[in-house]
């Protein structure tokens, strides 16, 4: 049977619908029913958010969020309970539903110390933020870049390295031993998998109510997931063309799970040195160096029994550690909770995927349930997750 083009005629009735619908949504918005059961002298709804405290040698910055429904106006701005005066930017200080606007205090902080800072609107409402440790928030200039670069070199790029390095062992593996291998790769793998959605629902929570954060880091996360899964088939079409093998393919998609999490890594040191945190910045960094290292291991594996050349390993390494110093650029100097909730459920729908690759290779022509009872495969998925248990403990 034969498809036939729908016609202008089918299109029409297609889209009639969502034109009717966008008219009934214009209606309720301008004059909905909703208004009629509103009662006077009921005060708004107010919610404002402030997503970021800046520190500058200018004093002090807020980006401050409307998330709720009503309109709200912020009248007057205090710090440590002393008014002082501030500009808004574009003189925006009534914001609508998912309204923003930045908040420029010239208050002469003191570095080092703590300060609370108060919104007020117009009703009366105050909304605070405290910042813990005041220290100056790090800039897109060169010296700082150059910091966050090597911090990313030093936690993502040569930790992976440095994993890649134990492949000629990997190589001369048997059977067993491969296997065994390759359930410490999941093993260390469903760890990540585990954090990274620890890490994601958390921040999530910690969005304005309006984003949707549980959803979005869901919906990223699945986005990941079929996108990865689309590219791997794509790959496997190809890689007779191209001479990418059924390894290589797995290695890089590995990389790519793993390039993707550590991006989320980078954000989480980036921001603790921005908000002033930095013992917690170095002990992040102390910390993902050595988690980061047996990420190496879970690329090479997949690659046992083959014999990549030097460039192809380099391009492994660099597509699993460089994400680091991104994240870190971002995690210092532009970082919002938005953008991390996005890319931790990046970060877990890839790990999600690979880690169904893996046990797929390793199942082969048998069940999965029966390629993992084997006691050696038990142990070495025990011993992958307490390897990144044990090294991500000192991450705290």
């Amino acid at each position: 049977m034969t498809e036939r083009a729908p016609s202008a005629r089918t299109w029409t009735f297609a889209i009639l619908p969502i034109v009717l619908l966008a008219g009934l949504l214009f209606l309720l918005m301008r004059s909905g029913p909703a208004g009629l059961l509103q009662q006077e002298g009921v005060p708004p709804i107010e919610r404002l958010v402030i997503e970021r405290a800046s520190l500058g040698p200018e004093g002090i910055q807020l980006t401050v969020l409307n998330d709720g429904p009503d309109p709200v106006t912020i009248a007057q701005v205090t710090v440590d309970d002393a008014y002082w005066a501030f500009t808004a930017s574009e003189n925006r200080t009534r914001l609508g539903h998912l309204g923003r606007t930045r908040l420029d205090i010239p208050y002469p902080w003191v570095e080092g110390e703590a300060h609370l800072v108060k919104v007020m609107t117009s009703t009366g409402t105050t909304f605070e933020h405290e910042i813990a440790v005041a220290v100056r928030t790090p800039s897109a200039e060169p010296k700082q870049l150059a910091a966050f670069t090597l911090i990313g070199l030093y936690v993502g790029v040569i930790p992976v390295a440095l994993g890649l390095m134990w492949f000629p062992l990997v190589s001369r593996l048997g059977r067993t031993g491969l296997d065994v291998l390759l359930a410490v790769t999941i093993g260390l793998l469903l760890f990540l998998l585990i954090d990274t959605g620890h890490e994601g629902i958390e921040t999530a929570g910690s969005l304005p109510g309006s984003y949707q954060g549980i959803a979005l880091f869901l919906a990223a996360a699945l986005g990941a997931y079929l996108l990865l899964e689309s590219f791997g088939a794509w790959l496997r079409k190809r890689r007779s063309g191209v001479g990418a093998t059924k390894g290589w393919v797995l290695s890089l998609l590995v990389a790519t799970g793993i390039g993707l999490h550590n991006f989320g890594e980078g954000l989480a040191i980036g921001a603790a040195f921005a908000l002033g945190e930095a013992a917690l910045g170095a002990l992040l960094v102390i910390g993902f160096t050595l988690h980061n290292t047996t990420e190496g291991l879970a690329i090479v594996a997949p690659l046992a029994r083959e014999r990549p050349s030097l460039a192809q390993l380099v391009r492994l390494g660099a597509i699993g550690g460089l994400p680091t110093i991104a994240g870190a650029w971002a995690g210092g100097i532009v970082y919002s909770p938005l953008l991390a909730v996005l890319f931790l459920g990046f970060g877990a729908g890839a790990i999600a995927q690979v880690l169904l690759q893996i046990a797929r290779q390793m199942a082969d022509t048998e069940s999965i349930a029966v390629r993992f009872s084997s006691p050696p495969v038990m142990g070495g998925l025990a011993a992958g997750f307490l390897i990144m248990l044990a090294t991500g403990m000192l991450v705290g």
